[in-house]
């Protein structure tokens, strides 16, 4: 069967942006506009076709990346909406890895937001060619100039209006399109095409200033507009497109325009820009792959070529099982081909091809280079894998994820549950990348780690929902650990008579402190054979049994050095059992005299943030018993970094983001050990 639509009439794109800025409210009126859906949903009403999950409805956010597919002007655009939230940066992360071009929404009124700067990083690393969209032109407050000059200034992206709009605020009554010079008018009617009308008389010499920054930016970039310009010839409309288009592909600009999505105001017009200035996959350079000899080998999107796609997502869906969303650089997948999971090195077979829209699904026979599919019947594929033919393979980059910041403690309710708890942990870790769960032996407790309390809120609550798993969620413990500041000696006698062969051991040690990070050491240093070659080892293996159990809060014992000095034994009742154990006495004896101390995790935390909150950042980690090690400038933000107790970090994720308006990221590692002092240390051993 044959392609249906050419590959240069092909769009992939991804609606990016910062929470609440109408990412899915663009989504929303794209579907209407395109005829994919006969009725606009909302998301305020909870009734948006894209936000299909019930903690999206409840919660009024994109929580999952939604893909789906609409027609436009003889093109086919598949689009991806994103989530604009910080706790969900995967869901931007893997969307933008596979897609061609984005669309990123801002707020008129708060122009260029935290989470902005944050998916713009994003699409930079991918390099993405991204269209900027200037929305809620009609709230009080708006301002598109504004908004310019942030995308300029916290972008350093080189911002190219080709629209400005009819007014602002209640009187936003379309826009003018500065390529013709041609109004369009908004009657309010949402079935309704804008109408084509003259510039507003009020409007013109205005419209004329951004026509002439809009030659000026491009003749920077585009020498054909540049010697028009020059010469004074009159620039005709075709030449400013293919200019557009051709530096908007190079990522030298971005083209702007404006609207207001929930009056339906000029989304159509992104439509149009979408099809003229966004690539095509035959646009953008190919994708590189590796050989298996480790060769670098181009994969252009030819539909002869061989089969070569990438795994972005994987999603477990209560009717169909397991979904692989996958994306198609070359070649055609075909239902029920053999493939191979080069990553893994797993054989794979693919049992249905569905085409996503939102929840629901369309079952297809093929997908061609440049498309996007989900796959069900991949079992040992995750996120980030190659598929390729058995003949023929290659192995694709891999996509990259950021490491979890917070973590919380989860406990199931019952056994029935305990049970369910790790299917439900498994197959939601499967999922997603940023999201892990670990059984702290320590502790006893299996912690939950990801993105920010939201994200773990979301996983909790599917658990409950999906998965049916009654749990409880709180703080988790931290693992102190516990040693010793002096030298000590210690004899035992362990002797028990039982009315037959009885016990005997005689034992004693040294303890003596070592250097921070050592490992714990245990040396024999008894001349001649007081204590019989055979019991030695029970010796030693009765002190590292009682290492993982300190006097203080029974933690385990690090950095200590233990010496066997001398002993006795009896011929009948001494056995390995007898000297396992007066070791294990005797060791925590000698703890008690040698002044134990707990020791308390310390973690490296480095923060990037602003130089307007750089004082309120320091000050807190200061707070928190953090010793802030030195700031450096690095671009616009500066980094902190500084060591703070694992116990003070409980929650500063959140913290950070409230205190710089959600602009600071901080990222956190194990460094070493402390003394506590000995207040805490106190509270947390009655604790």
């Amino acid at each position: 069967m044959a392609r249906d639509i050419p590959i240069e009439y092909v769009r992939n794109i991804g609606v990016i942006a910062h929470i609440d800025a109408g990412k899915t409210t663009v989504t929303e009126r794209i579907l209407y506009f395109t005829g994919r859906t006969y009725k606009i949903g909302e998301v305020h009403e909870g009734t948006a076709v894209m936000d299909f999950m019930d903690q999206e409805r409840e919660r009024g956010i994109t929580i999952a990346a939604a893909a789906t597919t609409a027609e436009w002007d003889g093109h086919r655009v598949n689009i991806i909406d994103t989530p604009g939230h910080v706790d969900f940066t995967v869901e931007v992360e893997r969307s933008l890895r596979v897609l061609d071009g984005g669309v990123v929404v801002f707020d008129a009124v708060a122009g260029v937001e935290p989470q902005s700067e944050t998916v713009w990083r994003q699409a930079d690393k991918y390099r993405v060619p991204r269209l900027c969209f200037i929305n809620k032109m009609d709230r009080i407050g708006a301002d598109f100039e504004r908004t310019i000059d942030m995308i300029s200034d916290r972008l350093g992206m080189l911002p190219v209006p080709l629209q400005m709009p009819i007014h602002a605020e209640e009187r936003f009554g379309g826009v003018i399109d500065l390529i013709t010079m041609r109004a369009w008018a908004h009657s309010g009617d949402r079935d309704e095409s804008p109408a084509e009308r003259d510039i507003p008389d009020d409007l013109q010499a205005e419209a004329e200033r951004w026509r002439d920054k809009m030659l000026e930016r491009l003749s920077e970039h585009d020498e054909q507009i540049l010697i028009s310009y020059l010469e004074g010839h009159a620039v005709t409309e075709d030449e400013i497109r293919k200019a557009v288009r051709r530096g908007t592909i190079a990522n030298e600009f971005t083209p702007v325009f404006c609207g207001a999505a929930l009056k339906n105001m000029g989304v159509q017009k992104l439509l149009d820009a979408v099809v003229d200035y966004l690539p095509s996959p035959i646009d953008l350079p190919p994708i590189v792959a590796r050989t298996m000899d480790g060769a670098e080998i181009d994969r252009p999107p030819q539909d002869d070529g061989p089969m070569t796609a990438l795994v972005f997502k994987i999603v477990t869906d209560p009717y169909v099982g397991r979904l692989a969303y996958t994306r198609i650089y070359s070649g055609v997948l075909r239902n029920g081909d053999s493939i191979t999971n080069t990553s893994r090195h797993k054989q794979e077979r693919i049992g249905r091809l569905l085409r996503m829209h939102a929840n629901d699904r369309e079952e297809i026979d093929e997908v061609y280079a440049g498309g996007i599919a989900a796959v069900i019947g991949l079992k040992e594929t995750f996120t980030g894998d190659t598929l390729a033919p058995r003949d023929n393979q290659v192995v694709l980059e891999e996509i990259v994820f950021p490491d979890p910041v917070i973590s919380i403690a989860i406990e199931a309710k019952s056994k029935a549950d305990q049970d369910k708890m790790g299917q439900a942990l498994r197959k939601l870790s499967e999922e997603d990348p940023t999201f892990i769960a670990e059984y702290n032996e320590e502790t006893g407790q299996t912690i939950i780690s990801g993105m920010g309390e939201l994200h773990l809120e979301v996983i909790v609550d599917r658990m409950t929902r999906e998965f049916s798993v009654g749990c409880t969620v709180g703080r988790p413990q931290v693992a102190y650990r516990e040693t010793v500041r002096k030298t000590a000696e210690n004899r035992t006698r362990f002797v028990r008579q039982t009315g037959g062969r009885g016990q005997f051991a005689d034992v004693v040690l040294r303890i003596e402190p070592l250097p921070p990070g050592s490992d714990n050491e245990f040396t024999n240093a008894i001349k001649g054979g007081n204590i019989p070659q055979q019991y030695i080892p029970s010796v030693a293996k009765g002190v590292q049994q009682a290492q993982h159990n300190g006097v203080l809060g029974g933690h385990g014992v690090v950095d200590v050095k233990v010496t066997l000095l001398d002993g006795s034994y009896h011929e009948v009742d001494s056995s390995e059992m007898a000297f396992n154990t007066a070791a294990s006495i005797c060791f925590q004896e000698l703890m008690r005299k040698a002044k134990p101390v707990m020791l308390e995790p310390v973690m490296k935390l480095e923060i990037s943030t602003p130089e307007d909150f750089l004082g309120d950042v320091v000050g807190d980690a200061a707070s928190r018993r953090g010793a802030v090690q030195g700031v450096e400038a690095r671009g616009t933000v500066q980094i902190v970094r500084a060591m703070i107790p694992l116990a003070e970090t409980f929650g500063y994720t959140t913290t950070l983001r409230s205190m710089t308006q959600g602009r600071a990221t901080s990222s956190m590692e194990f460094d070493h050990y402390e003394e506590v002092p000995a207040a805490i240390a106190e509270a947390a051993v009655k604790a």
